[in-house]
Formats: structure tokens, sequence, C-alpha cells
């Protein structure tokens, strides 16, 4: 069952004329270095509660390991090259693994290029949740794909333990470097820095003190204000806008604010993104001109021509009031200056994905073709469209991204994956000099 679909894929792929003993034997070593690795994250959800760390009872692995293919048929293709028997042999065999696993991974094709620019610069990346079993596979994962260095705030024994238990081959004492809010030798510096901050906000120092004992959200801002880590990743429980209350508190400044999140929605037709669903409940239309331009740059970071559109009930001024007319003052705004992206508004969703549509009611409008992100004059429409997209259309998210913080912290929600926190992870570890 494991080898068949993946030893015809490599076979053919390279067209060779038969599947000879090495191309066999290259089969099983690819499978038998799965079954050593570390477990995938969507094998271990798909197997709940069963243990599959390499020994008498997990010596092969699971079928849904989404690994098999890239690392299958490519040992498949590389044994029939150098046995002769390939008619159409591959120049790169890691971009041909690297195309196998997009096929497998929804978001790997979007996020290549993501990855590629993060590769460019070693990041440190603290994560405020260390404990919590989706981060520490994501930290696996980034030891082993990326040139980021993961920071992990936690309890050491805590995090050796859920390593263990999950299979995992990374270790706190020697590939990890943690931060243990109860025992930790810059404890007083951490209380000291976030004082000296909030002193005139109604902090005291007792409150400081417990601050940085218990809330590992702030704990991490701190790590990022002292140039001790280059981004904060937290959120994984929780409300987003308390872990943004820290965020903000610390690292916000005259150049550096949120105004706005951005969720990828990698949907079976394409990539769709969704602002503001998180920051403003009501945003103005100096935040939503704002959020335009923000979400504008980071689409371009997946190599993807922005189109925006302001998605409204109003639909082309037809009504007066409500968030049709905060929308159009915001296109407005737009319009004052010179703008390297395309966007249009106010209308519904359906006109601002049906391009045919969208010319009868408005003909000779300055968009072309579908847009590919939907901005909402209400956090309660943004996240609510985000949430069907994720549930009943089985969109994957990459997100939420933090915009206008210079990529120095992003606040997930807690339905995130190990997956989409290796994505976020990249997504961080990019100097913002990359996209702007």
């Amino acid at each position: 069952m494991l080898c068949f679909p993946f030893i015809f894929r490599g076979a053919l792929d390279v067209g060779a004329t038969e599947i000879n003993d090495a191309m066999q034997v290259a089969c099983v070593q690819g499978i038998a270095e799965l079954a050593r690795a570390t477990t995938s994250a969507e094998a271990a959800a798909a197997y709940r509660g069963e243990e599959m760390t390499f020994g008498p009872d997990y010596l092969i692995p699971k079928p849904f390991d989404p690994r098999l293919s890239g690392v299958v048929s490519t040992a498949v293709a590389r044994a029939a090259m150098e046995t002769g028997v390939a008619t159409r042999p591959i120049d790169d065999l890691a971009r041909y693994k690297a195309d196998l696993d997009a096929s497998q991974f929804k978001s790997a094709l979007l996020m290549r290029p993501v990855f590629e620019a993060a590769r460019s610069a070693a990041r440190r990346i603290v994560f405020a949740e260390g404990e919590d079993e989706r981060v520490l596979r994501a930290a696996q994962a980034i030891l082993e794909e990326t040139t980021e260095t993961p920071i992990l705030i936690g309890r050491p024994e805590v995090i050796a333990m859920r390593c263990a238990r999950a299979g995992l081959t990374i270790r706190p004492e020697r590939d990890l470097t943690i931060v243990n809010p109860q025992n930790d030798p810059r404890y007083r510096d951490y209380w000291v820095s976030y004082h000296s901050i909030m002193a005139r906000r109604g902090v005291t120092p007792d409150i400081a003190r417990a601050v940085m004992r218990t809330n590992t959200t702030a704990i991490g801002a701190v790590m990022v204000q002292r140039d001790e880590a280059d981004c904060l990743i937290c959120g994984t429980f929780g409300e987003f806008r308390w872990h943004l209350n820290y965020v903000t508190q610390i690292l916000a400044d005259e150049t550096h604010h949120p105004h706005g999140a951005l969720s990828l929605m990698i949907l079976e037709d394409g990539p769709l993104f969704i602002a503001d669903t998180h920051v403003y409940s009501l945003p103005t239309p100096e935040n939503l001109a704002e959020i335009a331009i923000g979400a504008a740059r980071h689409v371009r970071r997946f190599g993807i021509t922005p189109k925006v559109v302001f998605c409204s009930q109003s639909q082309f001024g037809n009504q007066a009031e409500g968030s049709g007319k905060r929308l159009r003052e915001a296109i407005s705004i737009l319009d004052s200056a010179p703008r390297d992206f395309a966007y249009e508004g106010e209308m519904n969703v359906d006109a601002a994905l049906d391009a045919e549509l969208r010319e009868r009611l408005l003909p000779g409008n300055r968009l072309e073709g579908a847009a590919n992100v939907l901005i909402f004059g209400h956090a309660d429409a943004a996240s609510g469209v985000r949430n069907i997209l994720k549930m009943k259309a089985g969109g994957l998210e990459v997100g939420p991204i933090l915009m206008g913080m210079g990529n120095r912290a992003h606040v997930v929600t807690p339905g995130i994956t190990a997956r989409g926190l290796l994505n976020m992870a990249a997504i961080a570890g990019t100097p913002v000099a990359h996209y702007g």
C-alpha cells in the first residue's frame, strides 16, 4: 500500500524502462527513512492517541503521512537515473521533491517565495506558548526546513516530556532555546523593562513582576523589545485582542502600530485574502485605507498581484449610510495619492468575485478580473467569511498576519495547526526589507 503509488510515480516521471531492484530498494529505504523520522502533524492528527515513535509497535509510516510522495518518489527517481534506466532524467531533484510536496500540502506552492525569502536571514522567533504540541512540532520543522532559531517560552521539563510523547527528536537541553517563566536569570531584567514601559499606565512594580512571571505573551514581547528575539508568535489559545493588547503595549511606537489582520485563504480555485478579521471592530475610513495599503504590500510577498475590493451590503453608492459610506470615504483617501495596486468598491462579495456581474452593475469599473483581496467594513463580516471558508469550503488559512508591526509580532488563533505555525514562522522570518 505504501510502495506502489509512489514507486510508479517516481518511475513514470523519469520515463524508466523498468522497475529494477535498485528502485525497489530505494522505495523501501525511503519508507524506512520516514518511519525513523518525526511523525508528521497530519498523521498524528489522523491517528490521535496512538504512539508513533519508531520501535516494535511502529515500523512503517502511516498511509496518511503526506511526506510519502515526496520522499519515496524522489528516491525511486534518483535510483532509476543512477542505474541508467531513466529516459527522461530530472535535472533538479530538490525542486522535483518540492513540487511533489506542494501537491500534498495546500499551502506549499503559495508559501514557496516566503520560505525562500526567510532562508536569506537567520531570525529568532519566540513562541509564547512553547509547551503546546503544535508549537513543538512547528519548532522541529523550523529546525529541519529553515535557518530560523525557535525560542520557546515554557517549563523545560514539560517541553521535554511532551516532545518525547509526540515522538519528536528535539530536546530542550540540546536543540532549543528555552525561557522558563518560573526560573529564568533574566526575570529581573524583564520585569524592570516592562515596568519602565508601563509605569505611567497604571502598572506598579508588583504588577510588572506578576506579569513577567505568568504572562508568556508579555514575556515574548519584552524579548523582542530588548532585541533578544526578532519576532513573537502567540495566540494558540485565548482571545486575539487579549494577546494584541500586550503586543501593542510593549512593541507599538511612533512607526509601528497594528492596522489590521490579514488572512490568506487557500481555496480549490486559488487564493483569497480577507481583512480586517480581528484588529478593528468598526474601522474608520482612515483605518480602511491603511488596511488596503498594507494588504496589497503583503499580498505581493506571495508573488501575487493584489486586486483589492471593499465589500459591503451597499453597492456602488446605493445606500447612503452604514458601512458603504465609510468604504466610499476610504476609497476617496486612496484616490488622493498615486497607488501601486488596483482597488474598487464598494460592492457585494459576488460582484467582487464575478467580473461579468460587476461590469453589468458598473460598466467601465477600474478592476479587471476577480478580486483576490476582500476588505470589509466590520470585523464581524470579515471574521465570519474567514471562518465559513475554513469550515465549509475547505479553505486552508495562512495567518492571521498582523499588519503594521514591522513583522515583530503575529497573533494567531486557537484553531491553527502545526503546519500553520510553520507557515507563520516563515512569514515572521522574512526581513521587512523583502516586502516593503
